[in-house]
């Protein structure tokens, strides 16, 4: 039976002394995971960051059910990730920095099948769809195939795609990597107003001035632990950034002018 937590201050994500090794075939064993322990409460914007191999992608797939940790509990909303798998899963959306779009869907047709994954009916998907793309200033390009998206309109789609079966939890995975300043600013516009409606929002990037900007609170992962858990003090702190400021006002100006 799915548990749901709504109070603000009850951890919706409980990570306890998780740990992960693989052992491939020909190479020596690799560490991924040591006693990771981790609590974000309901409505958190969670920052985690860390270099690459840090362990940050296995922490994501453990908590999305596509892998098993040797030691340790996971619960997502009250749900064990391996006992109550569904109910945890389904509270859960995942957007990653590589898109899996099938290139001969259109857009609309994307969402509507990724819809029916979490058993979506057509009733609840033909008011969700067009309510998610007009949200995420996707409706012209309902009838557009995915692949002839700018990479702009792909991070979006993505981000649209795990919020389909309306999630409690978004987990985003370098969601701005590769996009201009002014996108950036235009994704972060979007997720600082789904994370205000309530959607708890678990964010892992190497823009640490994304990080600054947007999280609540955020930790360090380096060579499988935890190094640091703490609230971020200088959230909003790029707003005032002056280099950026004098960018998006001068972008904004010659979008203006008449051609």
């Amino acid at each position: 039976m799915c548990a749901i937590i709504e109070d603000m201050n009850t951890p919706i994500i409980s990570i306890d002394h998780i740990s992960k090794t693989y052992h491939p075939k020909r190479s020596p064993d690799v560490v991924a995971l040591k006693e990771v322990s981790l609590s974000i409460h309901a409505g958190a914007f969670f920052g985690l960051i860390g270099p690459n191999g840090a362990g940050k992608s296995t922490l994501i797939k453990i908590l999305t059910g596509l892998c098993i940790p040797d030691t340790g509990t996971v619960s997502v909303g009250g749900n064990d990730v391996i006992n109550d798998y569904q109910a945890a899963r389904q509270m859960i959306g995942v957007s990653l920095q590589e898109h899996a779009f099938d290139p001969y869907l259109l857009v609309e047709e994307e969402l509507y099948i990724t819809g029916g994954y979490y058993g979506k009916t057509k009733e609840y998907l033909k008011k969700k769809v067009p309510e998610l793309l007009e949200q995420f200033n996707l409706a012209d390009k309902k009838r557009t195939f995915t692949d002839k998206l700018s990479g702009g309109m792909k991070r979006r789609l993505a981000i649209t795609k795990a919020l389909i079966h309306a999630p409690k939890i978004i987990i985003l995975d370098e969601p701005t990597a590769g996009l201009d300043v002014a996108l950036r600013h235009e994704l972060w516009d979007i997720l600082e107003t789904l994370n205000k409606k309530g959607i708890t929002i678990l964010l892992t990037t190497h823009y640490l001035e994304e990080v600054e900007h947007l999280c609540d609170e955020i930790a360090i992962i380096n060579k499988g632990s935890i190094i640091y858990q703490g609230d971020n003090k200088k959230k909003g702190l790029t707003e005032n950034s002056e280099l950026e400021q004098l960018f998006m006002e001068m972008v904004d100006q010659h979008e203006s002018d008449p051609i």
